[in-house]
C-alpha cells in the first residue's frame, strides 16, 4: 500500500512540475496579471476601499473568496487533527504529582493520600521530568502579555501598515503556546481551554462568512462590502474599509484559535497531558 502511495505521489508531483513550465517567467511585466489585474488594484485599490496596504486590500476585498476559503481549509486541518489525535480515556494514576510553583520542587502523594497543606502553592502536573526554569517561566508571563498587544496591534492596523488578520492570528497563538512551551500544558489549557480554541475558531470564520451574507441579505453581491455603507452610517469606500477590518479581526481569531488547537493535540498526542 505503502509502493502505491509513493509512486501516485511522485507521479502526481511529476504532472505539477511539467504544468509549471507553461508559467510565465518570475517577474515577467507581459504576464496576463501583470498587464491587468495589477495594474487596476495599484491604480484604484486606494480610490476604491480607503486602505493604504494594497496586500490587505487584494486579500480580504478583491479577492475575498479566496481568503474564506483559506481560513476554511485552516479549520479543516484544525479539525482533521482533533479527530485523528485527540484521546478521552486516560489510564488511572498510581500516583499524584504537584510541582511547587517557585521552587519547582515535584511533591509526589500516593493513591489515596491527602493533598498538599497549601495547594495555593503548588499546581497539578502529569510527569516528573518536565524541565522547570524560573527564568524562563517568569520570562514568558512578561511577555506574553505585551506580545499579545502587539499580535493586536498587527490586526488591527493590518490596513496601513504590513499585518492583517493572518500574521496577528499567528502571533497571539505563539503566545499561548510559548506559555504551554515555558510551562506545561495542564496550566496553560487552564488559561486557554479546549472548548475556548474549539469555538473561537468556527467563531472567526462565522463572523468572516456572516459579513458576506450580511451583504447579500443586504441586496448586494456576497463579500461586497460597500452594502453595509446603510448599517455602518458611511459612504460605500468607506464600509469597504470597514468590512475588510470585520473580516480581518475573524481570519485572527480562527487563526489564532486553530493554531493553538493543533499545537494542544500534537504536542500532547491528543491526551492533553504536559505535552512536549
Amino acid at each position: 500500500m505503502k509502493r502505491f502511495a509513493f509512486i501516485g505521489v511522485l507521479l502526481f508531483g511529476a504532472v505539477l512540475l511539467y504544468s509549471s513550465f507553461s508559467f510565465p517567467p518570475l517577474g515577467d511585466p507581459h504576464a496576463p496579471a501583470n498587464r491587468h489585474v495589477s495594474d487596476d488594484y495599484i491604480r484604484d485599490g486606494m480610490k476604491e476601499t480607503a486602505v493604504p496596504n494594497l496586500v490587505t486590500a487584494v486579500l480580504a476585498d478583491y479577492r475575498g473568496y479566496d481568503t474564506m476559503f483559506e481560513a476554511t481549509v485552516i479549520l479543516a486541518a484544525g479539525i482533521a487533527c482533533f479527530f485523528l489525535l485527540r484521546r478521552y480515556r486516560r489510564k488511572p494514576a498510581q500516583h499524584r504529582l504537584y510541582r511547587h510553583i517557585d521552587t519547582g520542587v515535584i511533591l509526589i502523594i500516593e493513591q489515596g493520600g491527602k493533598e498538599p497543606v497549601d495547594s495555593k502553592e503548588f499546581e497539578r502536573i502529569d510527569y516528573h521530568w518536565v524541565p522547570f526554569d524560573l527564568v524562563v517561566n517568569k520570562a514568558a508571563g512578561l511577555m506574553v502579555p505585551f506580545l499579545q498587544l502587539f499580535a493586536l496591534y498587527v490586526i488591527f492596523h493590518g490596513h496601513h501598515s504590513p499585518g492583517g488578520g493572518f500574521q496577528g492570528g499567528v502571533i497571539f497563538g505563539a503566545t499561548v503556546i510559548l506559555l504551554a512551551i515555558s510551562r506545561d500544558l495542564r496550566s496553560t489549557t487552564r488559561l486557554f481551554p479546549e472548548r475556548t480554541s474549539a469555538f473561537l475558531s468556527s467563531a472567526g470564520l462565522f463572523i468572516y462568512a456572516g459579513t458576506g451574507f450580511a451583504c447579500l441579505l443586504l441586496g448586494s453581491n456576497l463579500l461586497d462590502y460597500s452594502a453595509l455603507a446603510r448599517l455602518l452610517a458611511v459612504d460605500p469606500v468607506m464600509a469597504r474599509s470597514h468590512g475588510i477590518l470585520l473580516v480581518e479581526i475573524g481570519v485572527g481569531m480562527a487563526v489564532s484559535a486553530i493554531m493553538i488547537w493543533i499545537y494542544y493535540n500534537l504536542a500532547s498526542a491528543g491526551r492533553y497531558d504536559e505535552g512536549l
